[in-house]
């Protein structure tokens, strides 16, 4: 089963969707935005990632800003509890298939774990 962290408000995440959609994959959509990921899982999610918590972060987000997360002293314990009470900011999309996991920018570097 293929899982996508998805925001439908974000056109790169419509756009992994539909390459999804248009491969006739079945796809298990996650509005992590309505039901944001636990520190937990988001820790699962960077090890099949093979990034550090840092590269997860989208660096233009207020709560980016607020929460002084551009500090190199924070520790990815820090950070992954940020993105876990601030969903907005996970990088998306994120399709998930087993133990590997991609960020979709572009959308087409999906399709090399599909």
């Amino acid at each position: 089963m293929i899982t996508i962290y998805h925001n439908p408000r974000c056109s790169k995440s419509r756009q992994a969707l539909a390459l999804l959609v248009k491969k006739d994959i079945v796809v298990d959509i996650l509005l992590y935005l309505k039901r944001p990921p636990t520190a937990e899982a988001l820790t699962v999610l960077l090890r099949k990632l093979g990034i550090p918590a840092r590269q997860l972060l989208r660096k233009g987000e207020d709560a980016y800003k607020e929460k002084n997360l551009a500090d190199r002293g924070k520790t990815d314990s820090e950070l992954i509890d940020a993105m876990a009470a601030n969903p907005k900011l996970i990088q998306r999309p994120i399709v998930v298939n087993g133990h590997v996991a991609v960020i979709g920018r572009p959308p087409e570097r999906i399709l090399e774990i599909v």
